[in-house]
């Protein structure tokens, strides 16, 4: 005799899990209101120049070599990194008495203006700094510099294409589920991609990652990746409504949908989840700043669509349905009447 798979009611439970989301988004926004939101250079504008140095640096002195360089204010920041082998002039690895390599302290310096600068102007720093320590070996690593009206222009442009693409995934829904009240079904996928997209964002708050064109990439990577769970949930309801006992309500058909969707929907994530992790520990050993801005929140962001996806859609829209059924019911016992 084969046993009958028990179901978890998740509909019944949907208080509950809309509570958690609403709790989390609670704390995001204390944590926004605390911390608030940086914006990276190609948002904001300005420039950033990192370079990297050997040895022991008089920091004060520094600051006085660029302050005699620029007309601009700007800020210095530095940051050690790994020790590295002491070389020459000529790039041969400096050895000691015993012929062992000489390691020698490094570290960056993180020059930052509100100001973009101009291509002379960064070659005569940049010339000046090289020669004025050229025992550290300071050398430019990147630099970015971008007026502060193009960054805006490409922030507004960024966010137009989230709207878009979030507009362009309503009217998908709404087409293809159509004979189970597709624009309804729409709505809601697109409250819980909103979920979803708020979630990534408190994610670059609390970990203070200021927002850059990876935002955009994990938005985007987590509309499409929690949308085509929330897809397989509503196939499973168009074709359980097909199949199911007419007496069963839209509560029952819903909750029966989620759970046979659900081991893999769980699965999906989970190989996603690990392959991103995967890639951010990797990004973290090497230090991979921009590797780390994407994969974490996109971690967070996989688990959040997966959630979202089984707890919040499915669960919202029999809410709608229910509300939507109970007045026109309460609306034809007003017309017998």
């Amino acid at each position: 005799m084969s046993k009958v798979k028990k179901e978890w009611n998740i509909v019944g439970h949907k208080k509950i899990f809309f509570g958690v989301s609403i709790a989390i988004m609670l704390i995001g926004v204390i944590f926004n209101i605390i911390f608030g939101v940086s914006l990276d250079i190609n948002f904001k504008g300005g420039t950033m120049i990192r370079y990297s140095f050997q040895g022991e640096l008089d920091e004060e002195a520094l600051r006085a070599s660029i302050d005699g360089q620029l007309d601009e204010d700007f800020e210095l920041t530095f940051s050690t990194g790994d020790p590295a082998v002491q070389t020459d002039e000529e790039g041969n690895p400096v050895l000691d008495e015993q012929g062992n390599e000489v390691m020698v302290p490094t570290g960056e310096a993180i020059l930052t203006m509100t100001e973009a600068m101009s291509m002379e102007t960064q070659e005569a720093l940049d010339a000046a700094l090289e020669e004025g320590y050229a025992d550290n070996r300071m050398t430019k690593i990147t630099s970015n510099s971008l007026p502060p009206s193009m960054g805006q222009q490409f922030f507004i442009k960024c966010i137009v294409a989230i709207v878009l693409a979030s507009a362009f995934l309503l009217i998908y829904v709404a087409l293809r589920f159509r004979k189970i009240g597709g624009l309804s079904a729409g709505v809601m996928s697109l409250i819980a991609l909103l979920h979803d997209v708020l979630v990534a964002y408190f994610v670059f708050v609390i970990f203070r990652i200021p927002l850059d064109e990876n935002f955009v990439a994990v938005v985007l990577s987590i509309l499409g990746y929690s949308l085509n769970a929330t897809i397989v949930i509503y196939d499973r309801i168009r074709e359980n409504r097909r199949i199911m006992s007419s007496d069963a309500t839209i509560g029952e058909i819903v909750n029966t949908s989620i759970n046979q969707s659900m081991t893999r929907s769980v699965n999906t994530s989970l190989c996603t989840f690990i392959a991103i992790a995967v890639v951010a520990v990797l990004a973290l050993v090497y230090n991979l700043s921009s590797i780390v801005s994407f994969a974490l929140p996109m971690m967070l962001g996989v688990v959040s669509g997966c959630y979202s996806s089984t707890f919040i859609a499915g669960p919202l829209w029999v809410c709608w349905k229910e509300r939507k059924g109970a007045k026109e019911k309460k609306s034809g016992k007003k017309a017998k009447a």
